[in-house]
């Protein structure tokens, strides 16, 4: 039986990235590879990627971001406007 985690989305960044109240130390025994989904309004994600990452444009990714918490993104576009994510959308991890 998978473990799971879950949160929410807490505020939108300038940039359209979802961060979500989920803290880096909540996520460190999580696997980070692709044995570990994010889900956030209806859409899913694998893996859990640092802010130094190399995923191609318009990819969506959780990203351990600047603000130190995950932050899901849509690499060179805005996750907000263009999934639809938004301010206590639920998101859900699971490994």
């Amino acid at each position: 039986m998978p473990s799971r985690i879950s949160g929410k989305v807490v505020s939108i960044s300038e940039t359209g990235d979802a961060i979500t109240d989920l803290a880096h130390e909540q996520l460190a025994d999580i696997p980070q590879d692709d044995r570990t989904s994010i889900e956030c309004g209806g859409h899913t994600t694998l893996g859990i990627y640092p802010l130094d990452h190399d995923q191609p444009e318009l990819t969506y990714v959780a990203i351990l971001g600047k603000s130190g918490r995950l932050e899901l993104s849509l690499i060179g576009d805005s996750a907000a406007k263009f999934l639809g994510l938004k301010v206590n959308d639920e998101v859900t991890i699971k490994w």
